[in-house]
């Protein structure tokens, strides 16, 4: 895929590698444990074999998806999540959060899995050991020399 956003933003750069159309719900079909070609396909009606192909080497170059070859006549692949994708389904549970509280057609919510109970998205202060409210968040730029390079 090519570079979309040249925008010194996180949310850009983020939809540099994750906002084409399936890449989301490609990592989605992996996160919830369809590992193979065909599984991935299945899950996601509509989709063609060739830009799922196409998706799943991106995401591999990306980082975020690995690749096991499990036969070798005919070369067939069991896809697992990195550790980077795996730290997406914080983002998938923000989302599901979001469709419930704004989509008209809603079919998930996230729920506490000893009471079942709806649960919500906080913030934690990893210094202070506390719980911080949303309108106590700040989004802050990084210093050239604290930026990640990669």
């Amino acid at each position: 895929m090519r570079e979309k956003y040249n925008l010194p933003c996180n949310i850009a750069q983020s939809l540099n590698v994750i906002g084409d159309r399936w890449t989301l719900l490609i990592i989605h079909e992996i996160m919830i444990g369809h590992a193979t070609f065909n599984e991935i396909k299945k899950g996601l009606a509509g989709l063609s074999s060739k830009l799922l192909s196409e998706r799943l080497k991106y995401l591999e170059r990306e980082g975020l998806v690995e690749a096991e070859l499990y036969s070798a006549h005919p070369p067939r692949y069991r896809y697992a999540l990195t550790d980077g994708g795996r730290d997406l389904e914080d983002v998938f549970h923000a989302l599901v959060v979001w469709g419930k509280r704004n989509l008209r057609k809603c079919y998930k919510k996230l729920t506490h899995t000893s009471c079942g109970h709806e649960v919500r998205i906080s913030y934690h202060c990893e210094h202070c050991a506390r719980e911080v409210e949303r309108k106590n968040v700040n989004v802050v730029t990084l210093a050239p020399e604290e930026q990640p390079s990669r």
